[in-house]
């Protein structure tokens, strides 16, 4: 079993985001690792790029900061490869599909695998030319998560018969960012997806409190939550471990007393 199938095993997981290089490489390490011990189940790392086409303005002024401060994917291969020496969180990239072509995708994939990444998430890859990375993944039992969006009614079924790893299900139409409310039928969009499916659905986009968390928790097999986290970096720079070790476990703790 994959690492990534385990994290959703017998529970339901908690998914953290963070952006690479925010505020350094250093502070990316030691807030991944805090996170693991803190509840997060997976963990996103964003590779910073100039043109987050699927990010809102939290997101984009962190990757703005992370290549201002020198933050390459070089540095955060190097970076995973010291992290997966000391924990068995599964870890994600998301990135964007040039930064991987201008990269090399053989390169790409094969230090995915070399420093211990266990999935990609590729927002601007849409579905209809998934086989840009599919094939390459799958050579090298690297997940390609798929996202689903509000607008994805009619492509649901076939979407999530060629998914891998988890199924990530976009709770709202837009740019992530933190949310007051989350109006999608994100219950409607899940029951589609287990009709033609057994991969976990994680519900992202928007999330923010533990009591959001909860709820979303009742839906889906996953909550995902990036913005709020890179609220809490950009505000307490490299001091940020300890407030955002004690985010997430407050949100884990909305997780699991929703269960009861």
């Amino acid at each position: 079993m994959s690492r990534i199938a385990k994290a959703f095993e017998d529970k339901k997981a908690f998914i953290a985001f963070v952006t690479g290089g925010d505020p350094d490489i250093e502070t990316t390490e030691q807030l991944i690792l805090a996170m693991s011990q803190s509840g997060a189940d997976l963990i996103e790392i964003g590779i910073p790029f100039s043109d987050p086409i699927a990010e809102g303005i939290v997101i984009q002024e962190a990757s703005k900061r992370a290549l201002e401060n020198g933050c390459t994917t070089d540095k955060l291969f190097e970076m995973v490869s010291r992290v997966r020496q000391r924990t068995s969180v599964p870890l994600l990239f998301m990135t964007y599909l040039n930064p991987i072509i201008g990269y090399g995708k053989e390169k790409f994939l094969s230090l995915c695998v070399d420093s211990g990444i266990d999935g990609i998430i590729v927002p601007d890859l849409p579905f209809e030319e998934k086989d840009e990375l599919a094939d390459i993944c799958k050579l090298n039992q690297i997940d390609l998560i798929t996202m689903i969006a509000p607008t994805s009614a009619e492509r649901i079924a076939i979407i999530t018969q060629e998914a891998t790893g988890f199924i990530y299900c976009v709770s709202s139409l837009g740019v992530t960012g933190v949310r007051s409310e989350i109006s999608t039928d994100i219950g409607n969009m899940i029951q589609q997806v287990r009709k033609v499916g057994n991969l976990p659905c994680a519900i992202g986009f928007g999330i923010s409190t533990p009591a959001q968390a909860g709820s979303m928790a009742l839906l889906a097999d996953g909550v995902i939550i990036g913005s709020a986290i890179v609220k809490i970096v950009a505000q307490y720079g490299k001091n940020s471990v300890e407030p955002v070790s004690e985010y997430v476990r407050s949100i884990k703790k909305g997780i699991t007393d929703a269960m009861i």
